[in-house]
């Protein structure tokens, strides 16, 4: 019993860390543009919690993730489109990212024993179903907006190649890297200290 509630303690407390960290690196990253988007830094905590803390803290996480998005502007562009659209993909997203992230821990963990593997496998998880469930909001919700997008940067009538390069390409590539090195080292620094 005692050894549960230090592990739901230990818990609370390292979610209630990175709840933090996911609402001030959301603030801050949408400092940082790539493009007419935000990088979006917050998926490290998210990638931490599902490895640490489990799919429940994780989805918690992605929630939050979304509600910020929304709160601090970077979903402007989108909103003047397409309000439910934008409110729907917004948050849909970021659960997913920190669900499917904490899941795929979980199971390759589980499967394999090898927790390093399934950290690398949580943190690249993360940003594929963020960018994934992004791209589906867009075929979803703002396809003609994003065809006039298209064309006026050059893209033509090329919408998936647009979609691809212009929307989501570099912020991807970068947040998958980030993501990959970042988390499981940071979690591998967490295991050590917590052992002292």
């Amino acid at each position: 019993m005692e050894k549960q509630r230090k592990m739901s303690t230990r818990t609370m407390v390292l979610g209630a860390l990175l709840t933090a960290l996911v609402v001030i690196l959301q603030f801050m990253g949408s400092f940082i543009k790539f493009g007419m988007f935000s990088i979006s830094l917050v998926l490290i905590p998210i990638a931490i919690g599902a490895i640490t803390c489990g799919k429940r803290m994780s989805t918690w996480l992605g929630l939050v993730f979304g509600v910020v998005v929304l709160a601090s502007g970077d979903a402007a562009a989108f909103l003047v489109v397409n309000v439910p659209g934008t409110i729907i993909t917004v948050l849909l997203k970021g659960i997913a990212c920190g669900f499917f992230a904490g899941l795929v821990y979980e199971l390759i963990a589980k499967a394999t024993h090898k927790t390093y593997i399934a950290a690398v496998s949580a943190a690249l998880v993360c940003p594929i179903a963020n960018t994934g469930v992004f791209l589906l909001g867009c075929l979803a919700f703002f396809m003609e907006t994003i065809a006039v997008w298209a064309e006026g940067l050059g893209f033509g009538t090329d919408v998936g190649r647009y979609m691809i390069f212009g929307l989501v390409g570099g912020n991807f590539l970068f947040e998958m890297a980030v993501n990959i090195i970042l988390a499981p080292a940071i979690v591998h620094i967490i295991k050590v200290v917590s052992k002292k």
